[in-house]
């Protein structure tokens, strides 16, 4: 199984291949993801990770492209702040809100019924999470399971009053190809 880490920082994973801007001590690729297509082949990887890195790019082409290198019934995992997430307002190289709902547009089926929006679609999304800060705000323990009960209450949770009361963290999204 062949691995990518988009954007990995310091969080270097053995067995993944880690690509990032910055020639840190164990990134195996030194790339601006600015700079597409990426230096990978079609369909090269079984499971890719985008952990906090979307959020800083125009993501629509990143996607395009993660799905060229993603081979057919591959993974993408995808961790981003939540539209409510102070995250998004405190640093500066966020570009992008998001919304449990945002990468149904990426997807064959979805509720939206915008899979034309795109050339490209993933199969399926397999999971969707919203997450919370836990530790002080001991509350979330109890907030997080509740809003993740299903699709109706991550609606209803980001449509009232809820979110702005129980500001969320990140989205964790997971989709096949």
């Amino acid at each position: 199984m062949k691995r990518l880490n988009l954007g990995c920082g310091t969080d270097i994973r053995k067995g993944w291949v880690n690509l990032d801007i910055a020639a840190l001590e164990g990134v195996d690729v030194v790339h601006d993801i600015n700079q597409l297509p990426l230096p990978f082949e079609t369909e090269e990887f079984d499971h890719i990770l985008c952990k906090d890195i979307l959020e800083h790019f125009e993501y629509v082409q990143l996607l395009r492209e993660l799905h060229r290198i993603l081979r057919q019934g591959g993974v993408i995992e995808i961790c981003v702040p939540h539209f409510t997430s102070q995250d998004n307002f405190i640093d500066p190289t966020h570009k992008k809100l998001f919304s449990f709902q945002t990468f149904d547009f990426f997807a064959t089926g979805s509720k939206f019924k915008r899979d034309y929006y795109f050339d490209f679609h993933f199969s399926s999304i397999l999971s969707s999470r919203i997450t919370f800060h836990k530790g002080v705000f001991f509350y979330n323990y109890l907030v997080e399971p509740l809003v993740n009960l299903g699709r109706p209450t991550k609606k209803l949770f980001e449509a009232t009053f809820l979110s702005r009361l129980f500001p969320a963290y990140n989205i964790l999204i997971t989709m096949e190809k």
